[in-house]
C-alpha cells in the first residue's frame, strides 16, 4: 500500500512538472494566434426599410425605374442580404427552370440555325465578390477597377445558368454569347468561361472599336440583327439587364435574370 502511495505521488509530481514545462514553452508572447473564421454578420433590417427596398427592387426588375447610377443608400444591407441569401439563388433557379421548360417545346430545324443568346456578366459569370467590395452598387461604377477584376479571371459560374446552358446544347441549340466586354478582354473571358464549365459556344461577340460609345441596347440589337440576316433564328435570350433583351430584333422568348446591383442602358 505504501509502495502504491509513493508511486501515485511520483506520478503527480511528474504531471505537474510537465505542465510547468509546457507553460514555459508557450508563454503569452509565443502562443499561436487563434484561428479566425470570417463570416458575414447579418444586419437586422427594419420592416419599413425592407418594404421600401423590396418595392424598389421590384421596380428595377420590372424596368419601371428611370435610368439609375447607384442603389439607394438605405438599401445597401437589403441588397447584400438578397444577393447572399436564399432569395437570389431561388430567383435564378426559377429563371433557369422556366427557360428549360420553354426550350424543350421548341422544334429545331436541324440546320444549325436555331440559337440562344446569352449575356455574360451576372448572366453566366458572377462578379459578386467585386460588387461586395464596392457596396453592392452603392458606389458609382468604375470601369477601370472593374476591368482589373475581370483580368483576374476568377469569376464563378452562375450555376442555374450553367444548367440551362448545358441543357440547350443537349437539345441541339447553337449558343451565342453577346457581351459588353471589349475585344481587349476576349482571351481572359474565354479562359474564365471555360474554366468554370462553359464550352462549345458557336460565337463570342464582344465590343469592337466601332461599338465604342454605343448604348448597350443599340449595340446588342445591331448584333442580333446581324444574326438574323445570316439566317439564324433566335428562339431565346438570357440576360440580367433589360438592355440585353430589348430592341429589335428580339428573341421569341426573353428571360431576365435578377440584378439589383447596377443598371446598364
Amino acid at each position: 500500500m505504501k509502495a502504491f502511495g509513493a508511486l501515485l505521488l511520483l506520478s503527480l509530481i511528474y504531471v505537474s512538472s510537465c505542465h510547468e514545462s509546457v507553460d514555459s514553452r508557450f508563454d503569452s508572447g509565443s502562443l499561436p494566434r487563434p484561428l479566425l473564421v470570417e463570416s458575414r454578420k447579418k444586419v437586422k433590417i427594419s420592416e419599413d426599410v425592407a418594404l421600401h427596398c423590396n418595392s424598389w427592387r421590384f421596380a428595377v426588375e420590372a424596368n419601371n425605374l428611370s435610368p439609375w447610377k447607384t442603389i439607394p443608400r438605405e438599401c445597401r444591407d437589403y441588397v447584400d442580404d438578397y444577393m447572399n441569401g436564399k432569395a437570389y439563388k431561388s430567383d435564378l433557379e426559377r429563371v433557369s427552370k422556366e427557360a428549360i421548360l420553354y426550350a424543350r417545346t421548341v422544334e429545331l430545324k436541324g440546320d444549325g440555325k436555331d440559337i440562344w443568346v446569352f449575356d455574360v456578366d451576372e448572366t453566366l459569370l458572377s462578379n459578386l465578390p467585386y460588387y461586395a467590395r464596392h457596396g453592392y452598387g452603392l458606389e458609382i461604377f468604375d470601369d477601370v477597377a472593374f476591368d482589373k477584376w475581370v483580368d483576374k479571371g476568377t469569376a464563378k459560374a452562375i450555376k442555374p445558368s450553367l444548367k440551362l446552358y448545358e441543357e440547350l446544347l443537349k437539345l441541339g441549340f447553337k449558343v451565342f454569347l453577346l457581351t459588353g466586354r471589349t475585344e481587349r478582354r476576349r482571351d481572359i473571358t474565354v479562359e474564365n468561361l471555360t474554366k468554370v464549365g462553359f464550352h462549345d459556344w458557336e460565337k463570342l461577340i464582344l465590343r469592337g472599336a466601332e461599338d465604342k460609345g454605343k448604348p448597350a441596347t443599340q449595340f446588342k440589337s445591331e448584333k442580333r440583327g446581324q444574326m438574323v440576316k445570316q439566317g439564324y433564328r433566335i428562339h431565346g435570350s438570357s440576360g440580367d439587364q433589360w438592355s440585353d433583351l430589348l430592341g429589335s430584333p428580339m428573341s421569341v422568348r426573353s428571360f431576365k435574370l435578377p440584378n439589383p446591383m447596377y443598371y446598364i442602358a
